[in-house]
């Protein structure tokens, strides 16, 4: 059996300390304003904090996938050092990322038809995206296969939730993740709204609060319904610099569930993905129902 690499792109919003003690590989995307562009690089080449500030500020981020130069440089390396490739890919509901890794593929395949690339489309993005790579590096550090970890990934990808609110649903209009009609009913009447990625990996509305409290409730018992198993569960949540938030929605799920789970990790939203969420966007990813089931 060959040797694998897991691979990802930096939509995952992986904490940076995981990322090096992994040695995860990673395709990036970028970040461009004020006539700069930056890579989103899990916050080493520009700091969430002040990406974040800067759109408080009123910049107005524009982001691209990554090149297909970046994917067939960064596959051909493994490749060459005699490794197949696992790519855990952000949702092509969200990001035309995996266009730009097929294409790579394609002529990596093309050189060298022994090499094996498979890519996953996990329809979602951020902390989700990112608890399916942690879930691969334990398969593969229990001597699964990277067979055995697609078929996982594949029967299991719908049953990662992703629930989320927002403070402002104009980031969400202005990047294509919403549709205008739903953004506008949403700012005039003041509502928080509760979104979900859905099956085909894209964001949908089903819910509103009126008021951030109760938007922070709704999304813990979003959780305390529909995980299970939780005693075996990795839950994430990320946020757009409002970490206090964060840590109270981690507290309330806490109470709700009355079990301990495997772990809770919080971490920033980075640019690629706070780009559309905005300053104050807080997002929990986990384990549970069937996204169909809501």
């Amino acid at each position: 059996m060959r040797d694998f690499d897991i691979f990802t792109d930096t939509c995952s919003d992986l904490p940076i300390d995981y990322v090096k003690e992994k040695g995860l590989q990673f395709a990036r995307l970028t970040c461009s304003y004020n006539g700069q562009t930056y890579y989103d690089d899990f916050g080493q080449s520009l700091s969430h904090k002040q990406f974040f500030d800067d759109v408080r500020n009123g910049v107005v981020p524009l982001t691209s996938q990554p090149s297909v130069d970046e994917f067939y440089q960064k596959f051909k390396s493994i490749v060459d050092s005699g490794k197949d490739i696992l790519y855990i890919c952000v949702s092509t509901g969200l990001s035309g990322t995996e266009n730009s890794a097929t294409i790579a593929k394609d002529m990596i395949l093309e050189e060298k038809p022994e090499a094996k690339i498979a890519i996953v489309n996990v329809l979602t993005a951020s902390l989700g995206q990112g608890i399916m790579v942690m879930k691969a590096f334990e398969m593969k550090e229990e001597g699964k296969s990277m067979d055995e970890i697609v078929d996982y990934m594949e029967s299991n990808k719908q049953r990662l939730n992703t629930f989320m609110t927002v403070d402002d649903l104009n980031h969400l209009k202005r990047g294509g993740r919403l549709s205008s009609a739903a953004a506008i009913i949403g700012i005039i009447l003041h509502i928080k709204p509760t979104l979900m990625i859905d099956t085909e990996g894209k964001v949908a509305v089903i819910g509103k609060a009126r008021g951030r409290k109760s938007s922070i409730n709704k999304l813990a018992e979003l959780v305390t319904e529909r995980i299970e198993n939780a005693e075996e569960q990795i839950i994430g949540i990320c946020h757009g610099d409002c970490l206090e938030e964060a840590l109270k929605l981690k507290e309330i799920i806490s109470e709700k569930i009355k079990v301990k789970v495997k772990d809770v990790i919080i971490n920033f939203t980075g640019p690629a993905v706070g780009t559309h969420g905005g300053p104050g966007n807080l997002a929990v990813f986990f384990m549970g129902r069937d996204r169909s089931i809501i």
